[in-house]
């Protein structure tokens, strides 16, 4: 694997210190509720592990799964979404843990499909965004890093599903997914 990297762009101590800053920003916002954190498999999931670790919070975490790459390194424009909610959203502060913000298409998708079972708050905490990638207009509420148009890997992130369990966010060569 380490062969296929390109750069490495966020270090593990790096992304480390900024979990840890959004995990006391998050606690902090939503100090007296609950709020339900859901994880958009399956690149969120190292990421939301450690930032609900972060929080000082009664929270709820769920899943579902979402894409409109698969195994191509840009985007369909099409968004799946992989089934219903079977738990209940209406009047709870929901947070999307996403790990990265690229065209925008997916998690503008998302977004709409939990606000149209009306919580009674939506933001979205995202590890990265590539906002010179952005095809549709949406911002993350809170934000890891800002990433380079790089095709990255690690820390959760795959391509063809290698590479997440790497501690850090690197780029990966452009052969290896050409």
């Amino acid at each position: 694997m380490e062969n296929d990297i390109k750069d490495i762009i966020f270090s593990k101590k790096e992304i480390q210190k900024r979990v840890e800053e959004l995990g006391v920003q998050i606690t902090q916002e939503y100090a007296d509720k609950k709020p339900l954190l859901i994880g958009v498999l399956k690149g969120c999931f190292v990421f939301l592990a450690d930032i609900s670790r972060c929080m000082n919070l009664d929270c709820e975490i769920r899943f579902l799964t979402a894409s409109s790459y698969g195994f191509s390194s840009v985007t369909s424009g099409k968004v799946k979404i992989g089934k219903d909610f079977d738990y209940e959203i209406e009047g709870r502060d929901v947070i999307i843990i996403e790990d990265i913000l690229d065209s925008g298409v997916t998690l503008s998708a998302l977004r709409d499909f939990v606000t149209e079972r009306s919580p009674a708050s939506l933001k979205i905490c995202s590890l990265l965004d590539k906002p010179t990638r952005r095809q549709v207009p949406i911002e993350a509420d809170y934000l890891g890093f800002k990433c380079p148009d790089e095709f990255v890997v690690g820390y959760g992130l795959d391509y063809a599903e290698r590479y997440r369990n790497l501690p850090y966010i690197a780029s990966l060569k452009p052969e290896i997914y050409s």
